[in-house]
């Protein structure tokens, strides 16, 4: 059974999506330059001192970058036992296309806990790859329900996932009445059919805007396509620090103006993101801003349990 509040969030994150995922119809200008500090020179990797080149260049568009998707290969997913502990059971009867979403892994969810109780996902994953289901479910004291996990089929191509290989996630479950923690699982891990024989590839084509420490971020592009939020920069993020990490914006300008971007990127150790830096177009209209030719701004990484700064970037300037 969808409850009226799991819509309401499917529309409102298929509308965030829309307004920051790549898309195949979209028209995205490469990063002619990315820097950072105070004077404008091409990203380097390894730590290696940076050649200071100045380069004068015309925006250009250019289809997207993509990952590019490996051939389709049909997953099920056989019945499994996810949980089974405090009077809660959590069955996943298998794997089905949504016509209207997306993928969905329908689960069956049995409580004799004791308390009436909402159930939801946390620090999700498809392959590697941070993504954001859909899924809030109320199951009163006593009783079960057949309900589901849904994957947006935008925010997957995205990340060039056109078959799912493996799910990771926790399980968030808490009091219906008020909101009271009542279990958050270890991370659960779901392997289908095809996980044997799947290829994991990570396109973090682009340029390296961030690395340091196992985290590094790469600047993809600008996607320009019409939406309802507005342009925003596809970035690609990847973990490998050893903690999970939140990556944030500061001191965003574009065009020389002062604007907030939205992004807020949470990526568990180990995976990667892609996501998108977005800019309201009602703010880019304020400023007069027609053609975004130049960004400027900063990372915040920190720690997303304990929320302890991991860095603080100097400025990253890019060019388009």
């Amino acid at each position: 059974m969808k409850k009226l509040l799991a819509f309401i969030m499917a529309v409102v994150m298929l509308v965030a999506l829309v307004a920051c995922g790549v898309d195949g119809g979209g028209q995205l200008q490469k990063p002619s330059d990315v820097s950072s500090g105070d004077e404008t020179t091409k990203a380097t990797v390894g730590g290696e001192d940076p050649q200071t080149q100045p380069q004068e260049t015309e925006p250009q568009e250019t289809e997207p970058q993509q990952t590019q998707p490996q051939q389709d290969q049909e997953a099920t997913v056989a019945e499994t036992v996810l949980l089974d502990e405090k009077g809660i059971k959590i069955t996943a009867k298998g794997l089905k296309d949504d016509i209207i979403f997306g993928p969905e892994l329908k689960l069956l969810i049995e409580n004799d806990s004791g308390e009436d109780l909402t159930f939801q996902v946390r620090d999700c994953s498809i392959n590697g790859y941070m993504v954001d289901p859909m899924m809030s479910v109320d199951v009163v004291d006593g009783k079960k329900a057949n309900d589901g996990m849904t994957f947006l089929e935008s925010e997957l191509e995205a990340c060039g996932i056109t078959s799912i290989a493996d799910i990771e996630f926790r399980f968030h479950i808490f009091t219906t009445e008020d909101w009271e923690d009542f279990m958050d699982t270890e991370v659960i891990q779901i392997k289908t059919s095809i996980a044997e024989t799947y290829e994991y590839t990570y396109d973090d084509s682009g340029d390296v805007a961030y690395e340091k420490d196992g985290v590094k971020v790469v600047v993809k592009g600008l996607d320009t396509k019409d939406s309802i939020l507005g342009p925003g920069i596809v970035v690609y993020i990847e973990n490998q620090s050893g903690q999970d990490i939140t990556v944030q914006t500061r001191d965003v300008s574009v065009n020389g103006f002062m604007v907030d971007a939205m992004f807020s990127s949470d990526v568990i150790d180990g995976k990667h993101a892609v996501d998108s830096i977005t800019f309201l177009s009602s703010e880019l209209e304020e400023n007069e801003i027609k053609t975004i030719s130049d960004v400027e701004l900063s990372f915040h990484i920190f720690d997303s349990e304990s929320w302890d700064t991991i860095d603080d970037t100097e400025v990253v300037k890019i060019t388009f």
